[in-house]
């Protein structure tokens, strides 16, 4: 990584907001100018333990810096990417990119014009047991089908967006990363206080793999899971406690007059600690600095969103 201080305004300080914050404030490579949020209240207060300025105008402050992080509502981010687009280069969006698919497009438009670097904030990417997943997949002989798993109750925080933006929105994401592009969609789901909060899809990709997806915000335990079945191995992940089980095909042996015997084969891969969204903001400050680095892009926001477009009419909203 080069020696260039980056000098970065942070957009948004609510919780995801606020765990950016924490991080950002601890990286030496970052000069954080100012720090932004609607309630400018809430922002003075932070900025004061932090000791960093809370901006009122951001048109004022934004010619400042050389990239902008934003963690605002949902609702919020295509105004924000347009305000900022207008002095910066380099900006990082919290997923979803956008709102709509309609004002996904539109960003997508505006970052080719403008050749913008946009970073969605896809931290599952991040996470190290991802990684090792996809390492695992890499080398499998043939992947058939990928399931994934997310369930949380409704968060009070969350009021703009159903559970197929929210939460499902990032297995969409690994699932395009995993399994390739997607031939055909389909979903069902119910609602819940007026949103979609349960969501089933199956994706059927051009390389024949299939990617199952369940998200629900109705359900009273939380989970994050990955499974694979491959014609080789069935892998087992479970993100929350970055574990992976790895079973390989077991083997039937028989000796004459004897009965048969079953030896399966268990691994336990091992997952190095590393906090995601430490390594997704060190990538996104890496490219800043114009490091050629992989990070999900404005691309990748876009494609997703395209899937939770389908899913939303699959389900009939």
């Amino acid at each position: 990584m080069q020696n260039k201080i980056i000098k970065l305004g942070l957009i948004g300080l609510g919780q995801m907001g606020q765990n950016h914050l924490r991080l950002l404030s601890m990286l030496k490579s970052v000069d954080l100018v100012f720090i932004y949020d609607l309630n400018h209240e809430h922002a003075v207060s932070l900025a004061n333990d932090f000791n960093l300025s809370a901006a009122q105008n951001l048109d004022a402050v934004l010619p400042n810096v050389d990239a902008v992080i934003i963690c605002s509502p949902t609702v919020t981010h295509g105004d924000f990417i347009r305000l900022a687009a207008k002095y910066v280069k380099n900006i990082f969006v919290e997923k979803p990119l956008a709102a709509t698919l309609l004002e996904s497009k539109a960003i997508f438009t505006l970052s080719k014009e403008l050749n913008l670097n946009i970073q969605v904030g896809f931290i599952e990417r991040f996470n190290p047991a991802v990684v090792q997943i996809k390492k695992i997949l890499d080398i499998s002989q043939q992947v058939v089908s990928v399931d994934f798993t997310r369930t949380n109750k409704l968060s009070s925080r969350i009021t703009d967006v159903d559970v197929v933006t929210d939460l499902m929105i990032h297995d969409i994401d690994l699932a395009l990363k995993l399994n390739g592009p997607v031939k055909t969609v389909a979903a069902h789901g119910i609602r819940d206080r007026g949103m979609i909060g349960f969501a089933s899809a199956l994706l059927t990709h051009n390389n024949g793999r299939f990617s199952r997806i369940l998200a629900s915000r109705i359900t009273d335990k939380k989970i994050r899971s990955i499974q694979a079945t491959c014609s080789d191995m069935f892998v087992d992940c479970n993100l929350l406690r970055k574990e992976i089980i790895i079973l390989r095909q077991s083997e039937v042996k028989q000796r004459e007059g004897e009965s048969y015997s079953i030896s399966a084969h268990e691994e336990t891969v091992e997952v190095l600690p590393q906090e995601a969204l430490l390594s997704e903001l060190q990538a996104f400050i890496a490219s800043c600095s114009g490091e050629k680095i992989e990070v999900p892009n404005v691309n990748d926001g876009l494609n997703a969103m395209h899937i939770c477009d389908q899913i939303h009419i699959a389900v009939k909203l």
